[in-house]
């Protein structure tokens, strides 16, 4: 499903380089459950982005379901990402202008589907994570956790292969992060590919697989539960 060969990003400041990704290569199958980890700097945030069709990667190959995305411009990207992938983020990301149904709309604007298909599409998923009765509510009416179940409600409503979960309890109390976690956990068992991107050990562990940053290469790719796919910070710079 994700495939990253000897991938490179590299941002000129200056005289300098910094190489935020070095070399990384990693293969994602359909429907694992894999946590993206590492400290501020490590190059997951790039990481991300690539694997998000948000950004091209300075060399190296990135296939998405087979399709190699590495060169593809703005516009093309935004083809894939509307067919492929649903993105879920720390902040929620969400229209205070608009209604929660409208907001769960937006992925599906680009989809050829008609208004009443976008709005079936988007209550279906409103349905799925318990709202449909704040459907016509404003972000600003709702909790944390409800704007965050709503943020996933948007992924889903485009039915994606790959959910890209940036953070998505960082911005939650413990109770509600556990919550969120736990309906990443049933998507997953439904056969979705997730991919969590985190820098906190304990929400890593609840993925089925760690692939570790630091200075932009992996450092650790394995199961969640091995004592070496955990470790401290200070660990990790040594």
């Amino acid at each position: 499903m994700i495939e990253l060969q000897d991938v490179y990003k590299l941002y000129h400041m200056g005289d300098s380089v910094v190489r935020a990704l070095d070399g990384v290569s990693m293969r994602i199958e359909k429907g694992e459950f894999v946590a993206i980890v590492g400290q501020s700097g490590s190059g997951k945030s790039t990481c991300m982005n690539i694997i998000g069709c948000l950004d091209v990667p300075t060399s190296g190959i990135y296939r998405l379901n087979g399709i190699d995305v590495s060169t593809m411009d703005d516009d093309m990207q935004a083809v894939i990402r509307n067919r492929f992938l649903g993105f879920i983020f720390q902040q929620y990301n969400l229209i205070p202008k608009l209604n929660v149904v409208e907001n769960v709309e937006l992925p599906l604007l680009y989809s050829g589907k008609s208004a009443s298909e976008r709005r079936r599409a988007a209550m279906a998923a409103l349905e799925r994570v318990g709202l449909t009765d704040k459907a016509r509510n404003r972000p600003s009416q709702l909790s944390g956790g409800q704007q965050q179940r709503v943020s996933i409600a948007r992924a889903l409503a485009g039915d994606p292969a790959v959910i890209l979960a940036d953070e998505p309890t960082g911005a939650l109390d413990s109770r509600t992060g556990r919550e969120v976690l736990a309906f990443l956990e049933e998507l997953n068992r439904d056969g979705r590919t997730i991919v969590l991107i985190t820098h906190d050990n304990s929400i890593a562990v609840r993925a089925k697989r760690i692939i570790r940053l630091a200075d932009g290469r992996i450092v650790y790719d394995g199961d969640a539960r091995d004592p070496q796919a955990v470790v401290t910070p200070a660990e990790e710079v040594q």
